[in-house]
């Protein structure tokens, strides 16, 4: 069962079923010219006016994807779909009314994102610039295919058309958004304010320690270590520090500076089980976890100046805290930061920035809200983190295209504080087995199936996306090498024999390119 139809008894209640008179939003699905016999809803969500995401019930049947929701108004649908020359990609359409008659979906594709080009070349100042006249044309062409579209005699030749105008129109959004990144980041360059960690990666407790110089030193600006709470206190009042101990002081003697990352997380991945296990109230869980983030901190700190203080709250909650708990958890992480250590850098962390994961679970809280919240009522914290992680298919982690990445980057940019891309990651195979958590790497691709090409490829499209934005101060690559027990295991710059991959190439040329020669890494 798609995981968009997957709800309780009471939600289905809440919903308008189709005898009740109530119209709904429908859209009608082609394949080779007739409707089509089946359609990938895993991922899918409906999202409102306000780009909020809305609890909605997704069926198939027919040929027309039904989509049943709470709330009135206009609402689009994002999905996974299948575009020529970009790859598999999960696409919005335009915000539209209910009624009786299905929309056309390939069609709605395109309009919403020829619309969304539009908004961002105003935005960008890109209107009247004659060196975008290539890229005007593929967009222009995505435009009249869809005039032609729209002017059709049968729905199944507007899907086709639709089609057409759909991969014009990704297309130019990519070329448009690496054209102005490439301007930005020249003036960026040109500038030459770059901070001085720029470039880091994680290093996990189960990578080769006696590697860690060879490869590192000189790659990197900067190493996260992860503070996972399950590794620390594997039982209660039961702490485990030497393996951490190893790592902090291997690269200690590196002379590389440390981050440290995940203080707090309350996904069930990073909890200890004893602490889920015992059923604490929120008090006791509040008390518990400041002792955790203050003995981390006292141990540490002497070492760390840079904290991802909380991570992913707003969306991994497997305690199922409310609103105001979550602030309060956030707002207690950053002030025993800052009250411990004046002097460090305090990040909030967050995760999947285009919240779908708020469609299927509304104790949660949609990243913007969140942001706009802690900004609001959180007094020390420095910056947010954001990450990037695409690949397997599950809530925050489908494929976007850089057009979509740079736009959603952007929207960060008016909270008036510095951003750190906390964790990057995409595969370098596209696995067709599953790993120990579960998850499969089904969750889309870019420019073609996964491979270690084209992972150097992306690395490059998005470092120059990410870097050409003013606010970005770090970009940190999620986990320097493959292991096949992690979320995507083979999400690393190098092989799980710390072999470098081309993306590691590329990491090394990208680095010498924006910070110069001067700090050029050798890697090996």
């Amino acid at each position: 069962m798609p995981a968009a139809t997957i709800l309780t008894k009471a939600d289905r209640a809440g919903f308008a079923r189709e005898g009740d008179g109530v119209v709904m939003l429908s859209f009608a699905v082609y394949s080779n010219g007739a409707p089509a016999t089946g359609v990938n809803l895993n991922g899918a969500y409906l999202i409102g006016s306000d780009d909020v995401p809305l609890r909605a019930e997704l069926t198939f049947k027919d040929g027309v994807i039904t989509c049943k929701k709470r709330s009135t108004g206009p609402a689009g649908l994002g999905l996974l779909w299948p575009v020529s020359d970009v790859g598999t990609i999960l696409l919005e359409t335009v915000r539209l009314l209910e009624r009786k008659q299905p929309y056309i979906l390939s069609l709605e594709l395109a309009r919403g994102r020829l619309m969304r080009i539009n908004q961002k070349l105003e935005e960008w100042g890109l209107l009247n610039l004659e060196q975008n006249e290539a890229r005007f044309a593929e967009m222009n062409r995505g435009r009249e295919t869809l005039i032609t579209a729209l002017q059709a005699d049968t729905p199944a030749q507007a899907a086709e058309r639709g089609e057409k105008a759909l991969a014009a129109s990704v297309g130019a959004g990519e070329s448009i958004a690496g054209f102005q990144a490439e301007a930005s980041l020249m003036r960026r360059k040109q500038a030459g304010a770059w901070p001085k960690r720029l470039f880091g990666c994680s290093v996990h407790l189960d990578s080769p320690q006696d590697l860690l110089p060879k490869r590192l030193s000189g790659a990197f600006d900067f190493i996260s270590v992860p503070f996972i709470w399950r590794d620390i206190e594997p039982s209660e009042q039961t702490f485990n520090w030497k393996p951490l101990d190893a790592l902090v002081e291997t690269i200690y003697k590196m002379r590389m500076p440390m981050k440290g990352s995940s203080l707090l997380s309350f996904h069930e991945r990073y909890v200890p089980p004893w602490l889920v296990r015992l059923g604490y109230d929120f008090d006791a869980i509040r008390d518990l976890a400041f002792e955790h983030a203050r003995r981390v901190i006292s141990r540490y700190g002497q070492y760390i100046q840079t904290w991802d203080v909380i991570s992913g709250i707003h969306a991994y909650n497997c305690f199922n805290f409310t609103f105001e708990q979550i602030i309060e958890l956030t707002r207690m992480a950053a002030a025993l930061t800052k009250q411990t250590l004046p002097r460090s850098t305090v990040i909030v962390d967050l995760v999947a920035p285009w919240g779908e994961y708020y469609a299927r679970n509304q104790r949660t809280i949609p990243p913007l809200l969140y942001a706009d919240m802690v900004t609001q009522s959180v007094a020390h914290f420095d910056a947010f983190g954001l990450q990037f992680r695409f690949g397997p298919g599950i809530d925050g982690m489908y494929v976007r295209d850089m057009f979509q990445i740079s736009s959603q980057l952007d929207q960060f940019a008016r909270m008036g504080k510095p951003v750190h891309i906390t964790a990057v990651e995409v595969p370098s195979e596209a696995a067709s087995g599953e790993p120990s958590n579960g998850a499969r790497l089904d969750g889309g691709s870019w420019h073609g199936s996964w491979s270690e090409s084209v992972q150097g490829e992306w690395l490059r499209e998005f470092v120059q996306i990410a870097l050409s934005k003013p606010f970005v101060d770090s970009f940190a690559w999620h986990h320097v090498a493959d292991n096949a027990k992690r979320m995507v295991p083979f999400g690393g710059l190098l092989r799980p024999d710390f072999s470098p991959k081309p993306a590691f190439q590329q990491w090394l040329k990208l680095r010498s390119e924006i910070l110069g020669t001067g700090r050029r890494g050798e890697g090996g």
